[in-house]
């Protein structure tokens, strides 16, 4: 398995459990299912929403952006091109970003964990791992300047 399909994968996994939180807070389903943590008490309080929509519904938009970045690089078209894996880093680098702001949230702001939005947080980071890997993994055949190395 190709590290771009690593992150379609996972990317997969993280729509799924963004769309789970997102019904919740939508109300499509009543309760959450929460072995660890305080689910409910995150997913209810004022800072699981964004921009007047569920941080969770942002979630799976990233989510799905990613997916389909991810599937594009797994076409013969652009297997080779490096563009895609720096972009699967800088958008998976920004979800590692507001992943952290919301658990620096769970944290000391709420006092509650959600387990959760630490599946979808940890699922974040190995997108961006897979996504590191895979853009230095291609290399690049040029230096800085833009010159051909011999």
């Amino acid at each position: 398995m190709s590290r771009r399909e690593v992150v379609a994968a996972l990317a997969l996994a993280g729509i799924f459990v963004a769309l789970y939180l997102t019904l919740y807070k939508l109300g499509a389903i009543g309760e959450l299912s929460c072995r660890v943590g305080s689910c409910e008490t995150v997913n209810s309080s004022s800072w699981a929403v964004f921009l007047g929509a569920p941080v969770a519904a942002w979630g799976v938009g990233f989510y799905v952006v990613i997916l389909a970045v991810a599937i594009a690089g797994l076409q013969p078209r652009f297997a080779d091109d490096r563009r895609l894996s720096l972009a699967l880093v800088l958008l998976s680098g920004f979800g590692v970003l507001f992943s952290g702001w919301l658990t620096y949230l769970e944290l000391f702001v709420i006092r509650a964990i959600c387990q959760w939005c630490v599946v979808s947080a940890l699922i974040v980071l190995a997108i961006f791992a897979a996504s590191f890997w895979d853009y230095l993994a291609r290399g690049d055949s040029r230096n800085v300047a833009g010159e051909s190395r011999p």
